[in-house]
Formats: C-alpha cells, structure tokens, sequence
C-alpha cells in the first residue's frame, strides 16, 4: 500500500524527524483542550510513530564520507562487475534479475511486476538528457511497472526534469550507495 504523495503522513515521512515530535505535541495540546489525556496522548500516537520512523530512518542513513567512498569503490569497478554487483543488489532486495540487451541491461522482476534497469553509462562523470532519452524512446513500448536509470555521477538538472516527467527513476548517490552497500 502506498500513500498519496500529498498526504499528510506521507509529507512528515519526507520531512525531518522534529517536524513529526512537534505536530504530535501540537495535537496533543490541541485535544487535551477537549478530551482526558489518555485521549490526546491516542491521538497524537500516530505523529510519534511517524517521528520515530523517520529517526530511524536518518540515524541508518551513511553519511557523506561513506557515499563518497561507496562511489568511489563503484567507479573502480569494470562494467561487468558493476553490472554483477547491481544484480546481487537488487536480488537481495528480492527480485529476479534478468540480464537483457539492447538500451535496457536488466530486467527486475518483483511480485509480478516488472522494471526496467540501464546502467550502461555509469560511469559517466556528468549525466545529461540525451541518454534518458534514449532510454525512454526504448522502453516506451516495453508495459513495464517502472523503469530505473542508474548515474554515479552528476546528473543535470534538465535530466532530473525529464526523468520527473517520464517517469523514469534515477537511482544515484546516496540511493545507490546504500544500495550496493547492502
């Protein structure tokens, strides 16, 4: 189940930790103007359940030096051990992988549902539109669920736009790091 992207809850899972802590003091103070505390203390619970995912989501979160590194370790890599470690990866995330030709390299399979992976321009240090368009020109037609562009490097922001629009996920940086870390 997947919340909607404006929600609310889905909004204080994007935003820090202390955002979520002070809505749920907010509430409480709120309700306890009208109901026992018990009561109040119930209705804030979800505000503090949110606060303590999201905590626990930045205290496991590597930081800059360890992305940099994780990075650092990718680019070393030839292609075909990096395309061995992004199989690994994703298999133990729990799909299929499946090696494939042409403008996609690998195809994931997860509850039926399948996506689309390059990771042939890598290593590329600066990421531009022009492989995403490519990209999307041949995957267009293919009905897969989504489709996923890996970039160890920078990634510009026109690229970042158009893989908004077209519904291609980049899978770089952090992301990425973590990923092949795992």
């Amino acid at each position: 189940m997947k919340l909607p992207q404006n929600s609310l809850f889905a909004i204080l899972l994007r935003a820090r930790w202390w955002v979520s802590l002070g809505a749920g003091a907010i509430a409480f103070g709120l309700m306890r103007l009208l109901v026992p505390a018990p009561y109040a203390a119930f209705g804030a619970l979800p505000f503090l359940v949110i606060a303590a995912v999201v905590l626990w989501r930045e205290l496991r979160r590597p930081g800059a030096k360890k992305v940099a590194a994780a990075l650092e370790r990718a680019r070393a890599l030839s292609a075909e051990d990096f395309s061995r470690a992004l199989e690994a990866a994703f298999r133990r995330e729990g799909y299929s992988v499946v090696r494939a030709g042409g403008a996609v390299d690998l195809e994931l399979t997860h509850e039926g549902r399948l996506t689309l992976v390059a990771c042939r321009r890598w290593k590329a240090t600066r990421t531009g539109v022009e492989p995403l368009r490519e990209f999307e020109a041949a995957t267009a037609a293919r009905g897969a669920f989504s489709r996923m562009y890996v970039a160890v490097g920078e990634v510009t922001q026109n690229a970042k736009a158009f893989a908004t629009e077209k519904s291609i996920r980049l899978l770089n940086d952090e992301e990425l790091a973590r990923l092949l870390a795992r």
